[in-house]
């Protein structure tokens, strides 16, 4: 599934086609996704403006003069593809190419730009998992968002929030990071980097990180400047892409080139001076890969 800086390039190559773009048409090809479409879902975006296009941990907003908010998400295989005149770009960076076939885009919007340009977005989703929603309010009090935590993000995200919100927790380090309550949008791969990058295990008990005392304080000081270097690395990158997620125009994902540990099993570590090796194990069903010589 697309982890969070995948979702924000795809959001970011919609961006100009979208923004401020008037929704001539809208055509659902079937009824559902990974939900049913909502009611008058074509009848209600036809003819609304969208005012911005934002994003909240995985998810899409689609915000529309005098509302509802769009909200989308791409499943395990959804993507956008924009078609113009001159063009077809697919917004997202995929390690596998992603489908362009036709047989499985399910939702056009024709749109139309403030100059008068026209363009098509298609939503392409070979295995129906994603879905689109409406939001009557702010999208945060949708039941798919609210509960949703702090964004691995900018400098909101330093040592003492994240000790604050690890602080007495037993589960492992790893298990508490991807907790979607705790930090929103963080995944498997951008958390096995993170810990690496901070020298921690994720095997050590979520709270040891939260404890009273110098130390700990600059563990958490130092894993909340890895979780958000990581995650504006990757974004920089255009994402990771792993298996099948693509940008909108259409090119791979190159951070997974730099993946230090994930999916290196057996490989020498890179931290210089370590001289360990990378190490695969399971932690609650999901591959967890890191260096027990420099991950302490």
């Amino acid at each position: 599934m697309p982890e969070l800086p995948e979702v924000e390039t795809v959001r970011r190559g919609l961006q100009p086609v979208l923004e401020g773009a008037r929704i001539a048409r809208v055509e659902a090809r079937r009824p559902d996704l990974r939900f049913p479409f909502p009611e008058r879902f074509s009848e209600r975006l036809t003819g609304k403006t969208i005012t911005a296009l934002g994003r909240r941990a995985k998810y899409l907003t689609m915000h529309l003069d005098g509302g509802p908010v769009l909200i989308c998400h791409l499943g395990m295989s959804g993507s956008f593809r924009i078609e113009t005149a001159d063009s077809s770009d697919l917004p997202g960076v995929f390690y596998h190419e992603r489908s362009k076939s036709a047989a499985h885009d399910h939702v056009v919007f024709d749109v139309v730009s403030p100059e008068g340009g026209r363009s098509r977005v298609i939503f392409n989703d070979p295995r129906r998992f994603g879905f689109m929603l409406f939001s009557e309010g702010a999208p945060d009090t949708h039941p798919m968002l609210t509960g949703l935590g702090v964004e691995p993000t900018g400098n909101a995200l330093d040592g003492a929030l994240l000790a604050s919100l690890l602080k007495g927790r037993r589960s492992p380090l790893k298990a508490a990071l991807l907790d979607q309550r705790l930090i929103a949008g963080l995944g498997n791969i951008y958390v096995s980097e993170a810990l690496w990058r901070a020298g921690l295990s994720p095997l050590r008990e979520a709270g040891t990180v939260a404890k009273a005392g110098k130390k700990a304080g600059e563990q958490a000081e130092r894993l909340a400047a890895a979780i958000r270097s990581v995650i504006a690395d990757a974004i920089a990158a255009g994402g990771s892409s792993l298996r099948d997620y693509m940008q909108t125009d259409g090119s791979l994902g190159y951070f997974q080139h730099s993946f230090a540990v994930y999916d290196r099993e057996g490989e020498p570590c890179s931290k210089p001076g370590c001289g360990g090796h990378i190490e695969r194990i399971v932690q609650s069903g999901r591959s967890t890969f890191y260096c027990r010589t420099c991950q302490g």
